[in-house]
């Protein structure tokens, strides 16, 4: 189910739910930000029916379960919500816990659920891909761009064919990638709250036959559908922003694999790069 079109079904449902199931229903279309983060059982009683009733609402829905309600509810705020809402939507959460070991603890949940889920095929495919493309274009805004300015980086350490989409218009971005095609590949990396402007770019690099690979957080984020590699890396709010542990992983193993793949061009490449570095101290050095 796309979860961007989750509070619609629950009301268009109103009608077929028990009186029960419509409390829960009116429950989560007025308070679905605070209702993401609660148990079954505890959302049972602010509503005031059994947790088994919370239960059958999921199923009723097509989820096996209330965790897999829960999780399509925390997708859905974090694209819907303002920076104040989710500022006070995580405080909350937090209240007076300590906030370094609660963060910690968050961004180590997410990883291990990326680590469980992603899928191996289409990461070994995106390293082919990488590896053999005419032109490496990447593209990341607004948050996203940290990560894309980093697998830039990465990348021009291995490659001459690396090109980094600025994005801070949209004519300019087209100006950049105009003459992408067959035997190229756009490495667009997208999450909540995603940018018209990247789906405008992966919409022309594929109407151009370029093979993109989306880094994102759902099969349901609006660069999935046009992805020929989808890598789906679990986030959170941490405040009014993202954590993004998991995909910056997912990114590092990407460098390290492509790197194995090519290892001799990048060893020599390197070593290269180390005489120059030491010529022109680019790297301060510790004097005995």
């Amino acid at each position: 189910m796309n979860n961007g079109d989750l509070l619609q079904i629950i009301e268009d449902g109103m009608s077929s739910f028990s009186r029960g199931q419509r409390q829960i229903a009116a429950y989560i279309l007025e308070h679905y930000d605070k209702a993401a983060y609660y148990t079954a059982s505890r959302l049972g009683t602010i509503v005031g029916v059994s947790e088994s009733t919370v239960v059958r609402f999921a199923n009723e829905l097509g989820y096996e379960g209330y965790p897999e309600l829960q999780k399509e509810l925390k997708k859905l705020i974090r694209s819907r919500l303002t920076s104040f809402q989710r500022m006070e939507v995580t405080n909350n959460l937090i209240g007076e816990n300590d906030v370094l070991e609660k963060v910690l603890s968050s961004d180590i949940e997410k990883i291990r659920q990326t680590a469980a889920e992603i899928d191996h095929k289409s990461f070994d495919a995106a390293v082919q891909n990488i590896v053999n493309a005419k032109n490496i274009y990447i593209i990341g805004v607004r948050s996203s761009s940290t990560l894309a300015g980093f697998l830039n980086h990465s990348l021009r350490m291995i490659f001459d064919n690396v090109r980094f989409v600025q994005t801070t218009s949209g004519s300019e971005m087209f100006e950049q990638i105009m003459q992408i095609g067959k035997g190229d590949v756009m490495i667009a990396i997208s999450f909540p709250r995603y940018s018209s402007r990247i789906i405008n770019a992966v919409e022309y690099a594929k109407s151009r036959g370029a093979d993109v690979i989306a880094l994102t957080d759902s099969k349901f984020s609006p660069i999935a559908a046009e992805a020929d590699q989808l890598l789906i890396a679990y986030s959170d709010m941490a405040s009014f922003v993202d954590s993004l542990v998991a995909p910056l992983s997912i990114i590092n193993a990407l460098v390290v694999a492509v790197a194995r793949e090519r290892e001799a061009e990048v060893s020599e490449r390197l070593r290269v790069l180390e005489e120059v570095w030491d010529q022109y101290d680019v790297y301060a050095k510790k004097h005995n």
